[in-house]
């Protein structure tokens, strides 16, 4: 059979040297072509089809390693930012109209607003906890850009512009500002040094004590001193400017310091304690919803089991006018979960159909993985969890590790309620096939989240992607451009001379097929040009 198939494949390429002496192909050239692949050794093509494998492999390789890092193909990336400019295209990231419709507006700053970075309520402290993990493994659990955040924070928090008039306080407001740990430890302890400074106490506990007992104790004293600073500026903040910014940042520093201790509270297992110094705190400022200190109060008394606390907590803050988050949402589909998981079947439910307390639930975690679709991943421990960020971002998988990272514990002592959430959790996806365009409960899924996840958590994450993004075209592409040359280059191997005749043939007919286009599109162009001059005289 082989051949019969060299046979047939020199017919082939005797008639494709046959072709090329028809009269429209220029005899010069089809003998120079001729002479030229007759020089041509199996070897070469070898060597030319194990070449553009290799080449078209090093494409595959790294088009998979820069989409699984940025989310993106690299060669789309540079031929939209570089070459469409270039050959006239029109970027679609800008405005085409100045008068934007309200419609438009409206939904730019809802995407704002959901992308918005938000502080970690349930963030853990970087000396005790952080540093010790980087202690252990050697990895970097924050990123540059999450400490630098917490840096903002904390010159918005920690600083008023009457700093400069007490020595103690100018020096921490340039030790917020300093990127080195040793060199803000340092500055800490020289502003105690001078006069018992609050702030001073924040940062030593939260970046030296090495456990959550020393921090404690430096909290204390902290609130030692605050509580003293709050009631001087409380006194003379109708005095001017000035003073209302000095007590606006003394409200800040003591609420922050009662937070920090209800936290040592709950991590050092006095958690009774911990929700009455929260409750406590909720009740003397209740306008300071920033610190989230709520969702702190739900995972305590979630701790205590008391699910009634519980349900009136979220009767509060589970309202419409204010933001949602992963806690509120899978708190409410735990609670609801709580009353039926125990007995809850799959292939009962199946049977009889769900009853309205099993629809209930389902339709709580049909809401909350609307809102947050990567948590059930990690409750199921389908991935592994990390430490969480000192900053999430709402709807997106920092949130769902920050969450995960403290809740998971609650959902496990719920009997069957894993359960039912592994079983009900994939239905969301079919309420909404279109989640960047429209949403069911809430808004359409901010496009936003991968990017702003991906400058959050550390780079050994692997970031959880919603909705599934599909390979781009280029790494399909070369995919198959490496598949079919790497083909080429065994059977070139294979079956040198066939690979040779079948080699000249392709040549050949790719030279007949542009002569002949060539031919046409310069036969056309004369046509035309002489029809327009005639036309021209005629005028």
């Amino acid at each position: 059979p082989f051949i019969a198939i060299r046979r047939q494949v020199r017919s082939l390429g005797f008639l494709c040297l046959r072709k090329c002496s028809y009269p429209g192909f220029p005899a010069s050239l089809s003998l120079a072509v001729s002479m030229f692949l007759n020089t041509l050794t199996p070897k070469f093509y070898v060597a030319l089809t194990g070449t553009s494998s290799l080449i078209s492999g090093l494409i595959l390789i790294f088009e998979w390693w820069y989409f699984r890092k940025y989310g993106t193909s690299f060669i789309e990336q540079v031929s939209v930012s570089h070459l469409r400019p270039l050959l006239g295209g029109v970027d679609n990231t800008a405005p085409t109209n100045s008068n934007a419709t309200n419609g438009d507006t409206d939904s730019s700053r809802q995407s704002v607003s959901e992308c918005k970075v938000w502080r970690n309520p349930l963030n853990l402290f970087r000396g005790a906890e952080y540093n010790r993990y980087t202690w252990v493994t050697g990895r970097e659990p924050l990123t540059y850009y999450d400490m630098n955040l917490s840096a903002q924070d904390h010159q918005t928090f920690f600083t008023c512009d009457t700093d400069h008039m007490r020595p103690s306080d100018a020096i921490m407001q340039k030790a917020w500002r300093e990127r080195n740990p040793q060199a803000r430890i340092s500055a800490a302890h020289e502003a105690l040094e001078l006069n018992e400074c609050a702030t001073a106490f924040i940062l030593l506990a939260e970046e030296e004590a090495t456990t959550i007992v020393e921090a404690e104790k430096l909290f204390k004293q902290a609130l030692k001193s605050g509580e003293g600073c709050y009631r001087r500026s409380q006194q003379l903040q109708h005095h001017g400017a000035q003073y209302e910014a000095q007590h606006r940042r003394d409200t800040n520093v003591l609420v922050y310091i009662k937070r920090r201790l209800a936290m040592c509270a709950r991590k050092l297992g006095r958690t009774r304690e911990a929700v009455k110094m929260m409750r406590d705190l909720m009740k003397e400022f209740p306008l300071l919803s920033m610190f989230n200190i709520h969702e702190n109060l739900l995972e305590a008394l979630l701790e205590l089991q008391a699910y009634a606390d519980v349900q009136a907590v979220l009767a509060k803050y589970d309202d419409i006018s204010l933001p949602k988050s992963a806690t509120i949402c899978y708190t409410a589909a735990l609670l609801k979960a709580r009353a039926v998981s125990d007995k809850f079947s799959p292939e009962a439910a199946s049977r009889r159909g769900l009853s309205t307390a099993e629809m209930n639930a389902v339709e709580a975690i049909h809401r909350a993985v609307e809102f947050n679709p990567h948590v059930p991943k990690y409750l199921l421990e389908m991935k592994s969890l990390i430490l969480p960020p000192e900053h999430i971002l709402k709807r997106g998988d920092s949130e769902a590790i920050a969450y995960a990272f403290f809740h998971l514990q609650h959902w496990k002592r719920v009997e069957g309620a894993l359960n039912l959430l592994h079983c009900t959790w994939e239905g969301t996806f079919r309420m909404i096939p279109y989640p960047l365009e429209k949403g069911h409960l809430f808004y359409p899924y901010p496009i936003c989240t991968e990017t702003a996840d991906r400058e959050l958590l550390p780079s050994f994450h692997e970031v959880s992607v919603y909705p599934k993004k599909e390979l781009p075209f280029f790494i399909l592409f070369t995919a198959g451009l490496c598949s079919f040359t790497a083909m080429l280059a065994l059977l070139t191997h294979q079956f040198p001379e066939l690979m040779g005749v079948f080699a000249k043939a392709v040549i050949h007919n790719a030279l007949i097929i542009f002569w002949d286009y060539s031919h046409f599109i310069i036969n056309e162009t004369c046509t035309f040009g002489k029809s327009f001059g005639s036309e021209g005289v005629k005028t």
